[in-house]
């Protein structure tokens, strides 16, 4: 056999090495399978993380003029620092379009462990009522799956990447395998209190962030800024879990820096035979042949490969047969809540204070089961935020007064709303016929704004979020009332979505492509609805059990 990995045979490709790509590549190897993965970027060492790096070393914003330059938009995201901003794609290189008066924010990382290296790692599971909501309502599809064929995914994901939170029993945030909670500060311990008066749950975020030692990691020390990069791995990256976990198997090649532009189906077996990439220093181009391809690219990356993955038998994509890929695209939108003060409580702190990676969550409330229900709008919105002292840097004053003011400090509080995106046809990504990537490969046009819908729901969700810190003894109650552009949520999902139906779907329940029996699409973009949660923890669990039902195939002889 050679040693060549381009010239073996494969049994699965892996696109991607993120959330769901590093569960792809660990769940295929440890069940005996030969995996090769490919991902764009390169790898990152714990020694270039910047979590101890002094602000004041990173320059104004944080950022040096060279990311600005390179990385306009990429700079917009908050997770994008001077301390990691080229793992995120420079936007020269890799550009996208947006419909006229459409702007979206597309944040991207090339690098192993895709945006695990700088997420927030905030963990939600989905709950029927989320994955059947159009039975509910009325408004679009339900999922072909249930909360039951997710459960015993969700309990293997959260068992091995570590969730620390409180469990609630509450039927529209089911609980999980949980390490202990992190511990509310004062001021959210009230508001807690005073929610509940309105019957709404408030509960310590549910985070991907150890609170003891868990399979090797260390646990969080709070030291703060997680988005840098996380030495002691207490914030779950698939870079050094999954992925690692697959590399130690000895069946796993993992090719980095390589930019995939297609998926190539022989058409004579209507199968998926070999994948095209580009080396992204020498923009030579290569092929990888494998018995199944699994693409775990991110939503929107993911829908691009299989766009351009044209022919005479897919003239329009692969996958595609429905004219729906690239449609349904869902992002949640946010940027709408309170910030206020809560003047009676101990607002001093000091540099040596512990930085909680973490906040609250209260569970969605509005147009639920027997909840209160708004005549303006459908589906609802959960708050994620927090309260505690701070610097007070606004405060009044010059000189001396000022720097006593600042050194006493104000205890604040804070909610922001993520609501449900609505699935419509009409927010949707293309090919644009005029842009490539510094690699050659057609870039994407995407469309999407927030509907009337979204609208009205974040309307309420300020009015909402006002309403809780007041009832919490909140003073100077500054509302958010306008969204945020879409896609700066980073909760994309959608363009693939899942059915039973080959003409108004992409991808069957196990995650097959209708069209094509080996293609698979494992990440955000088979999402059928976005419900109000952060998705990364929903996409993990439908990663895993795809991978199983392809393990069960492969032993079948079916592949």
């Amino acid at each position: 056999m050679t040693d060549d990995p381009l010239l073996q045979l494969y049994d699965a490709i892996v696109v991607g090495s993120g959330a769901t790509g590093g569960w792809a590549a660990k769940r295929l190897t440890e069940a005996g399978l030969r995996v090769m993965v490919l991902d764009a970027g390169g790898k990152v060492s714990t020694e270039a993380f910047g979590e101890a790096t002094p602000n004041l070393n990173l320059g104004r914003w944080g950022l040096p003029p060279d990311a600005i330059r390179t990385r306009p938009v990429q700079t917009r995201c908050y997770a994008c620092l001077g301390t990691n901003y080229k793992w995120f794609v420079s936007d020269a290189e890799s550009p996208y379009s947006t419909g006229q008066g459409k702007p979206f924010d597309w944040y991207r990382v090339h690098a192993v462990g895709g945006r695990t290296l700088v997420w927030a790692g905030q963990c939600y599971r989905m709950s029927d009522y989320d994955l059947h909501a159009a039975s509910h309502d009325g408004y679009g599809e339900d999922w072909p799956i249930s909360y039951a064929d997710l459960a015993p995914y969700y309990d293997e994901v959260e068992e091995y990447i570590g969730i620390s939170g409180q469990a609630e029993s509450h039927a529209f945030l089911p609980d999980g395998r949980f390490l202990p909670p992190m511990r509310m500060t004062c001021g959210e311990a009230r508001l807690r209190d005073r929610a509940s008066a309105f019957g709404y749950t408030t509960t310590i975020g549910r985070t991907a962030v150890l609170t003891r030692q868990h399979r090797g990691r260390q646990a969080c020390s709070y030291c703060g800024p997680c988005e840098r990069g996380c030495p002691t791995r207490s914030l779950f990256s698939s870079a050094f879990t999954t992925v690692a976990d697959a590399l130690r198997t000895g069946r796993c090649t993992l090719l980095t820096n390589a930019i995939v532009a297609r998926i190539n189906v022989d058409p004579h077996t209507n199968a998926a035979n070999t994948v095209t990439f580009v080396d992204r220093a020498t923009r030579r181009t290569f092929e990888v042949r494998g018995r199944a391809v699994i693409l775990c690219a991110q939503a929107l990356e993911s829908t691009r490969i299989l766009l351009n993955s044209t022919s005479t038998e897919h003239p329009n994509g692969l996958g595609n047969s429905s004219g729906t890929l690239g449609h349904y695209l869902m992002d949640h939108p946010g940027g709408v809540g309170a910030h206020a003060r809560l003047p009676d409580l101990d607002s001093r702190m000091s540099t040596s204070t512990p930085y909680r990676p973490n906040g609250v969550y209260i569970v969605k409330f509005r147009n639920v089961p027997g909840g209160p229900r708004d005549p303006r709008f459908i589906r609802g919105y959960g708050f994620q935020g927090n309260a505690s002292p701070a610097f007070h840097l606004g405060a009044p004053g010059f000189g001396a007064d000022y720097l006593a003011a600042v050194r006493n400090g104000m205890y604040s509080a804070t909610l922001w709303a993520f609501g449900e995106s609505l699935a419509r046809f009409d927010n949707y990504c293309e090919i644009d016929p005029d842009l490539r990537d510094a690699w050659g490969i057609p870039a994407l046009r995407i469309h999407m704004v927030h509907g009337s819908n979204e609208l009205a729901m974040m309307e309420d969700a300020a009015a909402s979020a006002g309403e809780l810190l007041e009832a919490a003894g909140a003073a100077d109650i500054r509302l958010h009332k306008v969204p945020r552009t879409p896609g700066a949520a980073i909760h994309e999902v959608g363009t693939a979505r899942m059915g039973l139906d080959p003409k108004s779907s992409v991808v069957d329940r196990d995650n097959q492509l209708h069209d094509v029996r080996n293609v698979f699409v494992m990440d955000g973009a088979c999402f059928v609805s976005s419900g109000c949660q952060n998705p990364t923890l929903t996409m993990m669990a439908i990663a895993v059990r795809a991978c199983d039902r392809l393990v069960e195939r492969f032993r079948a002889s079916e592949m």
